[in-house]
């Protein structure tokens, strides 16, 4: 079995800046990512509030550059996904690829879409219900789609699909909009995009394809049918915690509870980016807590090894 002094998993913002430092000083370290490397930020067409980059930058090339740093200063990049993770005199992490033993962990496995949990959604998916607007929207030209949501995401998705669609209609379960105030003054300039009110999606209509919605208003318990293409799915995300629930504290929804060096429950292990409890779910923040975690390891290394 190969032994590394840092396992790193996930390979978003966190873990490659996580990566970066524990190789840089001098610990034997590799990363697991199950996907493409980058995590979800590489499905940002453009990202305009990471540090450095006036201009902005998209996602793909910022993950790009994140990935080509950490491993010129040594980092093992191995893609594989985590089916268990046990404990001994160290930590023991079984992938699809193999098991591999480490001292100390940094998980930074980030968090995957919330669904909508209504018929239709399972039987469509793919088939005009997407949730990555920057992946699927140039499918959608001239068509009439919805994005569900009303934070960040959704509205970033719904200006995003404007280049491509006729009409993008924004559904949100409240009657005001979650997201920052640039994104907001943006979205009501839009004359693609139109906005409905303190409605939910209660089903999505079509046989092979979505051909339509069917929405319930929250206030007045009015049913109605919106005839749409596509559905964007932006309703929020759930923490991908499931390999580690049996081995380190999570909160009532699933996230790794850490103090303020990022350390878990249990000794040795660190935990990044949206993963964790309380993370703002920014890539600014989820590098800071990665640098901070790469930190927390190498001392806990430096201190086990010289008990």
């Amino acid at each position: 079995m190969a032994r590394y002094e840092v396992i790193v998993i996930g390979g978003g913002p966190g873990g490659l800046a996580a990566g970066l430092y524990t190789s840089r000083a001098g610990l034997k370290s590799l990363l697991l990512e199950r996907g493409a490397v980058g995590g979800q930020m590489v499905n940002a067409t453009l990202i305009e509030n990471y540090p450095g980059f006036p201009e902005g930058i998209s996602g793909a090339e910022l993950g790009s550059l994140m990935h080509q740093q950490a491993v010129k200063y040594g980092l093992e990049v191995l893609t594989a996904e985590v089916t268990e993770l046990s404990q001994g005199k160290s930590y023991t992490v079984s992938t699809t690829e193999g098991s591999f033993e480490a001292a100390t962990l940094i998980i930074a496995t980030g968090s995957e879409y919330r669904k909508l949990g209504v018929a239709g959604e399972e039987r469509l998916s793919g088939r005009g219900i997407s949730y990555c607007a920057t992946c699927d929207g140039f499918f959608f030209r001239d068509r009439v789609v919805a994005v569900v949501g009303g934070g960040d995401t959704a509205i970033t998705d719904a200006l995003e699909l404007s280049q491509h669609a006729n009409r993008v209609y924004v559904i949100h379960r409240r009657d005001q909009l979650r997201a920052g105030q640039v994104l907001q003054e943006r979205a009501f300039a839009h004359s693609k995009l139109k906005f409905i009110w303190s409605t939910v999606v209660e089903d999505v209509l079509g046989d092979k394809v979505v051909e339509g919605l069917k929405l319930r208003n929250v206030k007045t318990g009015q049913q109605s049918t919106l005839k749409v293409d596509g559905v964007f799915v932006a309703i929020g995300l759930l923490p991908n915690s499931r390999s580690f629930f049996n081995i380190l504290e999570l909160d009532d929804i699933g996230y790794i509870v850490t103090d303020e060096m990022m350390a878990t429950s249990a000794p040795g292990i660190f935990a990044a980016g949206d993963i964790r409890r309380h993370s703002p779910h920014q890539i600014a923040a989820a590098v800071g807590d990665g640098v901070t975690a790469a930190m927390s390891a190498f001392n806990y290394f430096v201190s086990k090894s010289n008990a």
